[in-house]
């Protein structure tokens, strides 16, 4: 990992607090002690840390390499959001929402939030809601898995399911109905600035120390879309630090909004404008959950608009599940469809790519949100002829029923 678990500074919620380890691996909370490290494990230190509440644990999360899928000469590395305590970068945007939220007043002790999401952001947000006290209400197409569904009402969440065939629109339209007539506080992840201003402060900057502290120059970063914070936040953050870094954005072949050059209808909702007024003409059904809903987000145009990105990759998404299984099987690397995806838009840009560039890819989420999608499809539960085989090499008995 190149990515070190140093302190923000300017940003109290992410602060991590020094931890002492002990001869046995243990942490506390004290500041001294290092003389109590055994020989050679004084790194234990950057991962090992006490934090106040879980939300503290958002952010840091490490950049790897990729070293079997890459193409020779190239170097590719992915930065591994489900390292985050709920096992998705949305979890950074949960916290942006609420505290934002919390400094203008807009959500009072014990109240409501109420969101449209895929999965992800419902998952994180329900873990914030739970830290801080608050009710959350998450608004989810009945197209998205049933794993996500369960992990929210988990974590204390009421999920109400829209059809499918009303797509990201009839969510987030459910969403807003919703909130005007309870007085709920809606999240708007697809609108609100502080979406990819919270990237902008720690994604970003995280990308720009950890490879400024190997010597290494980032020629390309290459992302996914789903609300567009990580791109238009983070993005602006790298091309401000690093201007000749490429940014590559990467969207579903069988959806491609971006591309199309075709407008998004905006529409005000309770006094703000910029939620989708209609689903994008040029939007299909497609397989790489949690990216590009049927809509082009407010947030996403926002980054368009200010040129951050230089190319477009459309990915399949046979190739982004494919890619996704070759990440686990080669690399151990457990990520979901869009990570696959982003990926495989990566891999595509290694291929042209100069020797010796360095190229960083996305990874938004972990595999396990993923079991009941196609992704999974071709993952048997029962053992296969060759494991019974391998099972009745031995004495003992192998179970080999349903």
């Amino acid at each position: 990992s190149v990515c070190a678990r140093t302190p923000y500074p300017a940003l109290p919620c992410l602060s991590r607090k020094p931890a002492r380890v002990h001869a046995m691996g243990g942490c506390s909370s004290s500041n001294s002690g290092s003389s109590m490290l055994p020989a050679g494990s004084a790194a234990l230190v950057d991962r090992c840390r006490v934090y106040d509440d879980i939300t503290e644990t958002i952010g840091q999360t490490p950049i790897v390499k990729v070293n079997r899928l890459a193409p020779e000469g190239v170097h590719l590395y992915v930065k591994l959001e489900y390292f985050n305590p709920l096992s998705s970068v949305k979890d950074r945007l949960a916290l942006a929402i609420v505290r934002d939220a919390e400094a203008r007043s807009e959500l009072k002790p014990g109240g409501t939030v109420v969101e449209a999401t895929s999965g992800n952001t419902g998952i994180a947000l329900a873990m914030v809601c739970a830290q801080r006290g608050y009710q959350f209400v998450a608004v989810m197409a009945a197209s998205f898995s049933v794993e996500r569904r369960k992990v929210m009402r988990a974590l204390g969440a009421k999920v109400l399911v829209t059809p499918a065939a009303l797509g990201g629109t009839g969510m987030v339209k459910k969403a807003e109905e919703l909130a005007e007539a309870h007085g709920w506080f809606l999240a708007r992840q697809f609108e609100t600035e502080a979406n990819a201003a919270f990237h902008k402060r720690t994604t970003g900057p995280e990308i720009l120390a950890a490879f400024g502290s190997k010597g290494l120059a980032l020629n390309y970063w290459v992302t996914g879309y789903g609300t567009g914070g990580t791109f238009a936040g983070a993005g602006e953050a790298i091309k401000e630090g690093s201007p000749d870094t490429k940014i590559v954005l990467s969207e579903p072949k069988g959806a491609p909004l971006v591309t199309s050059g075709k407008p998004q209808e905006r529409k005000e909702v309770l006094g703000k404008f910029g939620a989708p007024a209609a689903g994008h003409p040029e939007w299909k059904p497609h397989p790489i959950q949690g990216w590009t809903p049927n809509f082009i987000p407010k947030v996403c145009e926002d980054g368009l608009a200010k040129k951050l990105h230089d190319e477009v990759v459309l990915v399949d998404g046979k190739d982004a599940m494919d890619t996704s299984m070759q990440l686990a099987r080669k690399e151990g690397i457990f990520c979901g469809t869009s990570g696959g995806a982003t990926v495989w838009a990566a891999l595509e840009v290694c291929r042209k790519a100069a020797p010796g560039s360095t190229v960083l890819a996305m990874v938004p989420d972990t595999a396990e949100r993923y079991l009941s999608t196609p992704l999974f499809a071709g993952v048997a539960a029962e053992m296969s002829e060759e494991e019974c085989k391998i099972g009745k090499s031995t004495k003992t008995e192998v179970h080999t029923g349903a």
